[in-house]
């Protein structure tokens, strides 16, 4: 009885001693990033963000600390990466690149999120733009949250449209008025003969479906469908566009000149080439701004969102530890409100970029850009849409670049070309 009882209290004082350790012991947390700006920007410091999330956290977590390798390429990142997961090495918290999200998320290596989302009395996931928290979101379940967002606006050349006594258009303009202003702006300004001024530069198929509402691929990946017959307004569109320069090539160098009314922009590009010191090197001798993308017939004046995502390790040994840090980077009112002065993106939570702050904070670090109202960009970030995820959708897209290219180009039968671009990508979809 004695020695039975004496094994119980050797056992309870291990027990005891076994606690302490573990409930006081040294953590660490580490950290997935790149280095560079996830906007294919500019970007002078591209840790600053996260190594002042990790100064409140560990503030406020005593004896947590937060680590993270410095210098790996965003070109670099997405192997890097998928060998840290196959040797079962990745960091607990990391970015993950849209692309790679769907396979993550189905080979069950990031941490489902809706238990510690609907168990957190102190998250509140309305807050965040709808199409940002569905990014991370696969099969219904949440795998990531969104860190920031930037979207896709249109660059007006105002000092050219004043040339021509064209006012600026308003942000409900549409692809009426986009033909209309190119087709009076494209013209032979020194009488050589060739064109030397022109509408537009870089505007593709892909915008002017995006802003007729036109959706081609399945949820899933497997199909897709180019002959919609919004898909045909865009084809006629740009075939329209495209015959007013005449088939002339409009290049980089006519934009950088000032010699072309509008070019797609994205809002991390406004970001880095509106103040000093790009503004000097880049679009120094024209007046520009930027407005959201017209609208077509069937759509709306909508833009493409690009988000950036961070979800947790299914194998991360301290999940806790790892929500909380996740809740610190994407979900802070604070580091939120720092997309707007250490990064080139836009804070993902809607009460945040509309707030009077982020508009002080915005117009004090991008010089000239006083007419920007954050408000009409969270207009544009809220009716923007999101690229699908599936494994294959760059290539798709590509292949059906070249064909949709080649069929403008050669002003071929429109039904006849989209149900050929359909069948070839349906192919290479189902392989």
């Amino acid at each position: 009885m004695k020695r039975g009882f004496a094994i119980y209290l050797a056992f309870l004082l291990f027990l005891t001693c076994f606690l302490g350790w573990y409930l006081t012991r040294p953590k660490v947390l580490t950290i997935g990033l790149f280095a560079g700006s996830n906007w294919n920007v500019p970007e002078g410091d591209s840790y600053a963000l996260l190594e002042e999330a990790i100064k409140r956290f560990e503030a406020e977590h005593p004896g947590v600390t937060v680590k993270y390798v410095s210098g790996i390429r965003k070109e670099d990142y997405s192997e890097w990466l998928a060998e840290r997961l196959l040797k079962g090495e990745e960091p607990d918290i990391f970015v993950v690149p849209g692309e790679d999200f769907n396979l993550y998320a189905s080979i069950g290596a990031l941490q489902p999120l809706d238990r510690s989302m609907n168990g957190d009395g102190a998250f509140d996931p309305s807050v965040y733009y709808p199409g940002a928290l569905d990014y991370g979101r696969y099969q219904g379940v949440s795998y990531a949250l969104p860190l920031g967002a930037v979207t896709t606006l249109m660059f007006v050349n105002k000092t050219l449209l004043a040339q021509e006594g064209i006012p600026i258009p308003d942000n409900n303009w549409t692809w009426q008025d986009f033909l209309r202003i190119c087709k009076a702006v494209t013209k032979d300004t020194d009488g050589d003969g060739r064109l030397d001024q022109f509408g537009v530069y870089d505007y593709t198929w892909r915008k002017a479906a995006l802003t007729n509402d036109v959706q081609i691929f399945a949820e899933d990946g497997k199909s897709a469908d180019f002959t919609d017959s919004r898909m045909e307004e865009v084809m006629r569109f740009m075939l329209e566009l495209h015959a007013v320069s005449g088939g002339q090539e409009v290049t980089a160098k006519d934009f950088d000149m000032g010699r072309v009314a509008f070019r797609p922009f994205t809002f991390a590009e406004y970001r880095t080439y509106k103040p000093y010191p790009w503004r000097i090197k880049k679009y120094s001798t024209f007046e520009w701004d930027c407005i959201k993308l017209p609208a077509g017939p069937s759509g709306s004046n909508s833009s493409i969102m690009q988000v950036m995502l961070v979800g947790i390790s299914a194998r991360s040994s301290e999940p806790r530890l790892a929500w909380e840090f996740l809740k610190t980077v994407c979900y802070d009112p604070a580091i939120q409100e720092m997309m707007l002065t250490k990064s080139q993106g836009l804070p993902v939570r809607r009460d945040v970029v509309e707030s009077a702050r982020a508009q002080a904070l915005f117009t004090a670090t991008t010089p000239g850009s006083e007419a920007m109202n954050l408000k009409t960009v969270s207009e544009v970030i809220a009716d923007s849409r999101t690229e699908p995820k599936f494994p294959r959708y760059k290539e798709a897209m590509n292949l059906a670049d070249n064909r949709i290219f080649h069929a403008v180009q050669e002003n071929t039968s429109l039904s006849n070309a989209l149900s050929q671009v359909q069948k070839e990508i349906n192919i290479y979809l189902q392989r």
